[in-house]
């Protein structure tokens, strides 16, 4: 017997909009591309959907697959509604604008507006990194002002990565993905769990007790600019502050980049938390020194 479909199906309708496919999704959530049906605009629909936890009826019902599994997909609907309104109120335009969030068929959705463009990811890969200088400094001055925008409301996003950046046509980015985003803690042990991508997650978020804050989304953005450059992620922190194998950019990248690009990233990928850019303002304004100088 086959089991009942994890997605929704194509023309389900849900408080005024229509499902027309799914268009990405994790371990936790389903991302469907969708239709507003009074105005006809597409949108983006985040369904919570921890597949581990959850089943789906035929009904397209949402239920926790047992009792063990109820307590954990409860919290983290509420995580899921919580990102939903710390998104709505980070109001920026390099920011992933939610256009209204509801509850429905046991779990929770979140309405994105929808760009046309391409995963920062995707667009690495299809490159094979060497992305040029003016779509570095296209591209990273406004995710920085949009990470300033978040610190400035207390806010960390801790999962910055090039999965999680949308290019909109001529290199305006989008962030994406807030499902990782905590309130900056004075104290250490007030931290909450977090999530780690390899690669580009700083040091000290493998530490129970790391000290998380800018820095933090700092090197995450500095990992994303290498990888532009590499084509593929840094070595993972925890690998990097044992050995160090990677080289700097300034010298594996000279005769491609200006040096100060490259010291800008190799800046915010020193493994040592105290040696960074303490805030997102700091390395924008190395980015963007060397963007004045070379437009002069």
């Amino acid at each position: 017997m086959l089991r009942p479909p994890q997605r929704l199906k194509e023309g389900t309708c849900l408080e005024g909009y229509e499902i027309r496919r799914v268009i990405g999704g994790g371990g936790f959530s389903l991302v469907y591309l969708a239709t507003e049906r009074a105005s006809g605009r597409p949108v983006v629909i985040k369904e919570y959907m921890p597949q581990r936890l959850a089943r789906r009826g035929r009904d397209g019902a949402v239920t926790p697959r047992g009792e063990a599994e109820a307590a954990r997909f409860e919290r983290g609907r509420r995580l899921f509604l919580e990102e939903a309104r710390i998104l709505a109120e980070l109001a920026h335009p390099n920011i992933v604008q939610v256009l209204s969030f509801f509850g429905a068929n046991g779990t929770v959705y979140m309405v994105m507006a929808w760009h046309e463009g391409t995963n920062l990811q995707a667009y690495i890969r299809r490159h094979r990194g060497g992305l040029s200088t003016r779509f570095l400094l296209t591209v990273f001055p406004p995710l920085l002002r949009a990470l300033a925008h978040i610190h400035a409301r207390g806010y960390l996003h801790l999962d910055v990565k090039p999965a999680n950046i949308h290019l909109r046509p001529g290199g305006e980015p989008v962030l994406l993905d807030f499902g990782a985003v905590h309130r900056r803690h004075r104290s250490r042990r007030e931290r909450p769990g977090h999530v780690l991508t390899h690669g580009y997650s700083a040091v000290e978020l493998y530490a129970p007790d790391g000290y998380v804050g800018p820095w933090t989304d700092v090197y995450a953005i500095g990992a994303t600019m290498r990888s532009c450059m590499d084509g593929r992620a840094p070595p993972s922190a925890l690998e990097r502050r044992e050995r160090d194998a990677l080289r700097p950019a300034a010298q594996a990248h000279r005769r491609r980049y200006p040096a100060a690009l490259l010291d800008a990233v190799d800046w915010a990928l020193e493994v040592d938390p105290l040696l960074r850019p303490q805030t997102a303002e700091a390395l924008l304004a190395a980015l963007e020194g060397e963007a004045q100088a070379r437009e002069a």
